[in-house]
Parts: structure tokens; sequence; C-alpha cells
């Protein structure tokens, strides 16, 4: 009797332990710690505006590195376009809860092939402060940081 428990409590701690998610490396940097200065601000009822504190808007038209995760826009095994998130796609930052990291837009020089693992690249770092429905964020004619 002592073993079939044993045994069932070593099954049920084994299923819980594979249901974990898996811890992924922190990403945050100095560039993305000012990228995620960005906040919102209600501007008229019903309207919200996004407000870029300086120290973020010193960024603008630099170059800059951010290391990250890719997130495909498009299908493919290979990308010249996609966003840059310091969250893998695994752990999926639209999923649970918490706040939604910052993501970059990237324009690559050439395209990369995908890859789950962590990336750096460097880039002409735009904010686009328009208040259209693009992205806030472009990294532009970026390469790979080896």
């Amino acid at each position: 009797m002592k073993r079939i428990l044993i045994f069932i409590f070593i099954t049920i701690a084994s299923q819980h332990l594979k249901a974990q998610v898996k811890v992924h490396k922190d990403m945050r940097t100095k560039n993305w710690n000012l990228i995620g200065l960005r906040y919102e601000k209600q501007v008229e009822p019903l309207k919200w505006a996004s407000i870029f504190p300086p120290e973020l808007m010193a960024l603008n038209n630099k170059i800059i590195e951010l290391p990250g995760y890719i997130y495909p826009t498009k299908v493919g095994s290979k990308f010249s376009e996609f966003l840059l998130s310091i969250v893998p796609i695994e752990s999926c930052p639209f999923c649970g809860t918490g706040d939604i990291p910052s993501m970059v837009e990237v324009k690559m020089a050439s395209p990369l092939p995908f890859t789950e693992k962590p990336i750096k690249i460097q880039g002409k770092f735009i904010i686009n402060n328009s208040g259209d429905n693009r992205s806030e964020f472009f990294l532009l004619a970026a390469k790979i940081v080896k």
C-alpha cells in the first residue's frame, strides 16, 4: 500500500512539473527600460494618447541595440520584417495576466531565419508619435549583432 501511494504521489508531482512554464532569459536592457517608459494618458473623454517621456524621445533616430525574440508577422522561414519582444513567443505576452510588454517592429537589412532563441540586433530606432494605427516603435535597417 505504501508503494502505491508513493507511486501516485510521484506521478502527480511529475505531471505538475511538466505543466510549468519555462523560465526565459531576462532580455531587459537600458534601451528596453527606456522603451517601457511609454505610457497612455486620457486626452479627451474616450480618447487616449501615448506619451513618450524625454528620456525615451532621446533615442529617436539613433542607432541602438536590442536583444529579444522574433515574433513573425507573416508565414515563412526567413524574415525581413517581424516584431521583437523581450518575452519568447512560447510565453505569449497576450496570454495570462499583467501588462503586455512593448514590442518593436523590425525591418531587417537582409532576411534572417526564424529561431526560438534570443537574438541581438542593431538598427535605427524610430518613434511613431503620429497617433496612427501603425506600431509606435520601429527598428530600421537592422542587422544581427554577433
